[in-house]
């Protein structure tokens, strides 16, 4: 499973961040304190005088190749335009201010910065640029290129202006350093995600390409960019296959933040277009890496000789500590059918995740009952003292249940549990306006003698439920997905919905039209999953807040305008400490949760990996992340056992 988000919403699910300790700091007189990390969960793990991340191998040689699939396809270099789509994983060409380790909760490490500061109220960060740091054309990267990157992404991507649109101003205010100024003071969080920004070059685009255009941050390319990363843009075909290539004189290298990563010569994607062709693909030895999101393919479908002899291996034996988040079934809200909250809880008690869970899933998933699911940040249990404080001054706009009950997933057990649930969501329904009448329909089986039957009176036309409201008007539901797996999850789902009247459908599209419809909230609900950091702060706005609802191309999928929503997120982002936070996403928990915006899907408790074994890894897992094109490195040795085709050494 996990999820199924587009690269850049992977990327900023991963690193929204929340502040609330601040790091080590060197013992230098200053106004401000000079920090090498920023700890949000507690202290930095990692020292000044640290040589590398424990969870890699300093010595890991440099070489080969790790081949790679993605689904869909690119038409873009450039990531933070939301025209277009932008080519897979093109973010590792980029350096940022900061960078994150992949063992401790939501802390980051210096990296072309030096050092980084702030007051004690917040209102600013300023960093100070290290000595070395450039762009892959020779050019340091200047305090220019950062107030530039700044301005060029918020004008560029909404999604982007809504997460740094705290940030008002930014001024080079000494040496090497810049300082961006905030329009609000104690949102602890902001100089972590100010530190997340990634760097363009300002003198590659204010100038011209080869054809003698001006450059448009704000435009699709598909000319390779210049930048300053540890990989960069090597030989690609359009849509279909990309190469991204190691830089050999990478300036960052020898940083500790580097050191035992990017180790392949090569990091070589195909595009697929569906994920069935891609498994086919990875099973003929057409690329090394495989995630499996598909409970049924994990099930049955590695039995193939290579996995047989050992030259596959099949790993679910690793367990991250990332908090799961929400995949769910999202209404939108802005369709008047979805309004009402009875009919989106109605809706949601059709579905039958112990049928699917036994039947289609093999038991591989547990149900997702919180959107902070896996952390101390999800609600439980009835809400505490602390949690109603936030909650009753916000009643009116909150649903009774969730100032008093625990909430839970509505359960299918057996035939009855299914009766049960249905009969409670016809209830719901009629309190809310709609009736189910039976009414003549068009039967698509009925053949020319049947049609004659009708005709003389001998059989009467097809008769089925139909949910329709005060209006007359029918309750038909199109699921808009991406995925073909989904399918058979939802033609179940579907057959449920069917029994409460509803006249539901399935459009499978292509990813471009699929990401077009979405930007634009063109969708009646579609399966759409939000991740979450160990510390939410900012991005909770983008997800639900009124002001992104009307924005095209954010998260704000369900179309949510709430205010006490809106008043808990202002809360989680000025939290004075981690259990103001907690506390405050627990209650937004809670509110979104009995407003029913989604109808709650599954995750999985560990990963599920294939790979050609090709490779070497370090002893310690990194307890956040898998780390594959990272940390991994090429092992010559075993690729030629696996071109021999021989069976593997235990």
């Amino acid at each position: 499973m996990k999820k199924i988000p587009p690269l850049l919403v992977a990327f900023m699910c991963s690193t929204f961040l929340h502040l609330t300790v601040p790091s080590f700091a060197q013992d230098e007189p200053s106004e401000m304190v000079k920090h090498k990390a920023l700890s949000l969960t507690g202290s930095p793990k990692y020292g000044p005088d640290t040589t590398h991340f424990d969870y890699v191998n300093p010595q890991a040689p440099k070489g080969g190749t790790m081949r790679l699939s993605a689904i869909g396809t690119f038409d873009s270099f450039n990531p933070f335009t939301i025209k277009g789509n932008p080519a897979y994983a093109v973010y590792l060409t980029y350096d940022r201010l900061m960078v994150d380790s992949y063992d401790e909760g939501s802390t980051q490490y210096c990296h072309v910065c030096e050092w980084v500061s702030y007051p004690e109220d917040f209102s600013s960060v300023t960093f100070k640029l290290r000595e070395g740091p450039k762009f892959h054309d020779g050019e340091p990267i200047k305090v220019e290129d950062v107030i530039f990157s700044m301005e060029a992404i918020k004008k560029a991507n909404p999604r982007y202006k809504q997460y740094y649109k705290n940030v008002s101003r930014a001024e080079k205010t000494g040496e090497s350093e810049v300082t961006f100024y905030f329009d609000v003071k104690n949102n602890r969080e902001l100089p972590v995600i100010v530190g997340q920004l990634f760097i363009m070059p300002k003198h590659y685009w204010e100038g011209q390409n080869k054809k003698g255009e001006p450059r448009d941050v704000s435009k699709t390319t598909l000319e390779p960019p210049l930048s300053s990363g540890p990989y960069k843009v090597g030989a690609f075909k359009a849509g279909q296959t990309l190469n991204l290539v190691r830089v050999d004189d990478y300036w960052g290298k020898d940083l500790f933040t580097m050191v035992g990563q990017n180790n392949f010569d090569t990091l070589q994607y195909e595009y697929f277009r569906d994920s069935s062709v891609a498994f086919e693909a990875f099973k003929a030895d057409t690329f090394d890496f495989y995630r499996e999101n598909s409970s049924i393919n994990w099930a049955r479908n590695y039995g193939f000789k290579a996995v047989k002899d050992g030259r596959v291996l099949k790993r679910d034996d690793i367990v991250l500590k990332n908090p799961q988040g929400m995949q769910g079934f999202v209404f939108n809200t802005r369709r008047d059918k979805f309004k009402d909250v009875r009919v989106r809880e109605a809706l949601s008690r059709a579905f039958n995740f112990e049928w699917a869970g036994k039947n289609l899933f093999y038991n591989q998933y547990k149900r997702t009952t919180s959107y902070f699911e896996n952390s101390e940040l999800a609600s439980s249990g009835s809400p505490s003292a602390d949690e109603l404080a936030l909650l009753t001054p916000l009643k009116d706009n909150i649903p009774a249940k969730a100032l008093t009950e625990t909430f839970a997933s509505f359960k299918h057990e057996g035939s009855q549990g299914t009766r049960k649930q249905l009969r409670a969501a016809r209830a719901l329904l009629k309190e809310a306006g709609w009736t189910i009448v039976k009414e003549p329909v068009e039967d698509k089986d009925c053949g020319f003698f049947c049609k004659l039957m009708i005709s003389v009176g001998l059989q009467s036309k097809k008769q089925a439920n139909i949910l329709r409201n005060k209006q007359g008007q029918a309750m038909e539901i199109e699921f808009l997905i991406v995925a073909p797996a989904f399918q058979r999850v939802l033609q179940a789902y579907i057959n449920n919905l069917k029994q409460l009247g509803v006249q539901a459908s399935i459009r499978l599209v292509d990813a471009p039209q699929y990401i077009k419809r979405l930007e634009v909230f063109d969708f009646d609900m579609v399966i759409a999953s939000f991740g979450q950091s160990e510390s939410p702060g900012n991005e909770q706005r983008f997800y639900w807040g009124s002001s992104a609802a009307d924005t095209p191309g954010s998260r704000n999928y369900a179309g949510i305008k709430n205010k006490a929503i809106d008043s808990l997120i202002d809360t989680i982002i000025f939290a004075k400490n981690r259990q103001e936070l907690v506390t405050a996403t627990r209650a937004l928990d809670r509110v979104l949760l009995f407003n029913h915006y989604v109808v709650p899907n599954w995750h999985t408790a560990y990963e599920r990996l294939a790979y050609w074994d090709r490779f070497a890894q370090p002893k310690v897992q990194a307890s956040r992340a898998i780390g594959a094109t990272t940390t991994w490195w090429y092992d010559a040795e075993k690729a030629k056992k696996i071109a021999a085709g021989g069976k593997m050494e235990k």
